[in-house]
C-alpha cells in the first residue's frame, strides 16, 4: 500500500524542483530551451492528475468505512492507531492535492512564457516591418498601424 504514496511523494518533489527550476531567472536562451523541455514533459506527466484523484477517493473511502474509536470500549493502542490513520490520511491528502496544484501551476508558467515569446514575436515583426506600437496604460495595449514613408 506505501508504494503509491511514495511514488506520489516522488513526483511531487520533481514537480517542486521542476517548478523552482522553471521560475529561476536565467537568460532568455536558457530560458526557453528549459521551457520548451518542460513543455514536452508535461503532457506525458498528466497521468498524475487522475492518480492523485483516485487516490483521494480512495482516502474518501477508507475515512468513510473507518471503524470509529471513540468511548471507553477503546484500547490506548487502539486510539493511537485511530489516530494516527487519521494523519497519515490528512498526510496523503495534502500531497494528493499539492501534485495537482504542482502540475497546474507548473503548466501555467510554460504557458505563460509561450504567450509572452509569441507576443515578443509579433512585436519583433511589427517592429521589422515599420509599424508602430504605442501602448496606452499598463493594462491596456493597442497597435496603432503608422507606416513610416522614408524618402531616400
Amino acid at each position: 500500500m506505501a508504494l503509491q504514496w511514495m511514488i506520489l511523494a516522488y513526483v511531487v518533489a520533481a514537480e517542486a524542483a521542476v517548478a523552482i527550476i522553471v521560475t529561476l531567472p536565467s537568460p532568455k536562451a536558457v530560458k526557453s530551451r528549459i521551457v520548451s523541455l518542460v513543455s514536452l514533459i508535461l503532457q506525458p506527466s498528466l497521468f498524475i492528475i487522475p492518480f492523485s484523484a483516485f487516490q483521494l477517493l480512495d482516502i474518501y473511502w477508507k475515512n468513510e468505512h473507518r471503524l470509529m474509536c471513540s468511548g471507553e470500549t477503546c484500547t490506548a493502542a487502539e486510539r493511537d492507531r485511530y489516530e494516527k490513520s487519521i494523519y497519515k490520511a490528512q498526510r496523503n491528502s495534502v500531497l494528493c492535492v499539492s501534485a495537482c496544484l504542482l502540475y497546474w501551476c507548473i503548466y501555467r508558467i510554460c504557458k505563460y512564457h509561450r504567450d509572452i515569446q509569441s507576443m515578443e514575436e509579433v512585436e519583433k515583426r511589427y517592429k521589422e516591418s515599420s509599424f508602430l506600437i504605442y501602448s496606452v496604460s499598463p493594462d491596456f495595449m493597442y497597435v496603432r498601424l503608422v507606416t513610416t514613408m522614408w524618402k531616400s
